[in-house]
């Protein structure tokens, strides 16, 4: 009794000291649960529903461009919001990283956070390796960028409506690095994977989020995606 007692006690002097120590959770820091919807439920659009999406959306210029500012969408990741991914206690990163990477390894601890994996770039058809303590040819795109969906609605939505769109996973991808730097904040009429396998899904998604969050395209994007999702298998 007594060895159990003494057990038991020095399990919690441990427990207290770890609380009192001040130091920030590292990647093995101990993690909430992590929930599964990773997704919203149906999304991307198959090619058809995506089709009917995009001769629904209202067709507008682009305003308010000289406006934009990244701020304006949270100055960081955020888990605070109601979007697939949303309140599950991990960074919206690293939540595209532990469903966009093959073999992801992640914390023993903080499941929250990818060790390791590879990335099958579905933009360049690039493979590129992922490790948590190197730099990365990875980068984090919003598929419908930022400063499009500005253009597009978004200046005039609440704050927190933004905070929802910079961080909801069907909005995000991890991409190939430089493919996200050329893409920037252009339409599919101005810029377009370099791997054409992807044209289709690229399509779909993007008409998937413009529908999700009611924003509008131009007479030019409008017939580019159209292109794009004709071109769809059958």
């Amino acid at each position: 009794m007594r060895s159990a007692r003494n057990s038991f006690v020095a399990a919690a002097t441990a427990a207290l000291a770890a609380l009192g120590s001040g130091c920030a959770p590292g990647p093995e820091a101990a993690g909430p649960p992590i929930a599964a919807r990773l997704t919203s439920p149906g999304f991307p659009p198959t090619a058809a529903e995506a089709t009917a999406r995009l001769a629904q959306l209202t067709t507008a210029r682009g305003r308010n461009w000289e406006s934009y500012r990244r701020e304006e969408f949270g100055r960081t990741w955020s888990d605070e919001t109601d979007a697939p991914g949303g309140r599950n206690g991990c960074d919206t990163r690293d939540d595209v990283l532990r469903r966009d990477l093959t073999a992801a390894r992640t914390g023993d601890r903080n499941p929250c956070v990818v060790l390791a994996g590879t990335l099958h770039d579905p933009y360049t058809g690039a493979t590129h390796p992922y490790s948590y303590r190197r730099a990365s040819q990875i980068e984090t795109d919003h598929v419908v960028a930022l400063a499009a969906a500005w253009r597009a609605g978004a200046y005039a939505w609440t704050p927190q409506r933004r905070l929802t769109y910079a961080n909801d996973l069907d909005v995000l991808l991890a991409v190939d690095k430089q493919a996200n730097q050329d893409k920037g904040s252009r339409t599919p009429d101005k810029w377009r994977p370099p791997r054409r396998a992807f044209w289709c899904e690229y399509a779909r998604r993007w008409t998937g989020i413009k529908a999700k969050y009611g924003l509008t395209v131009t007479p030019e994007e409008r017939q580019a995606l159209s292109g794009m999702l004709a071109g769809c298998p059958q």
